[in-house]
């Protein structure tokens, strides 16, 4: 039986030891899970997307995949790859904690240069419509 059979297999059947296991891994510990840092920290973005994680866990999981090669390109990347599966409340929700983490504070942009623009009209940058407002906007 190969190594993700197994995994698999006691999965399924809730092995009590295995559950244990990767419940009590630390969040640095990509061995068990068989995939890189980097990917690592990637899917663990996913999940927290799904999950509609607290601030501080984006924080913390940004800096991980930064420290071990991510870009912020790959991270904002996860955020799309995710969308169809986790809907556009999610992503919205997640949207300005993973670009905090990142360094870019969404509202301060939005406050300044071109992007006042298209706050005040309700339309994003690509066109399509938003309902997100500057303070000034009305």
């Amino acid at each position: 039986m190969t190594k993700h059979e197994d995994a698999l297999r006691r999965m399924a059947l809730c092995d009590e030891r295995f559950v244990e296991g990767v419940l009590s891994m630390r969040m640095t510990d990509a061995d068990d899970s068989g995939l890189d840092p980097k990917t690592h920290a990637l899917v663990r973005m996913g999940a927290l997307v799904a999950l509609d994680a607290a601030p501080p866990s984006y924080q913390w999981n940004a800096s991980m995949a930064l420290a071990a090669g991510a870009t912020v390109d790959e991270i904002v990347g996860v955020l799309i790859a995710v969308a169809p599966n986790v809907g556009l409340a999610r992503i919205v929700s997640a949207a300005s904690e993973v670009a905090l983490a990142i360094g870019y504070d969404i509202d301060a942009a939005l406050e300044s240069g071109d992007e006042r623009e298209w706050v005040r009209q309700g339309t994003g940058p690509s066109g399509g419509t938003t309902e997100r407002r500057s303070h000034d906007a009305g």
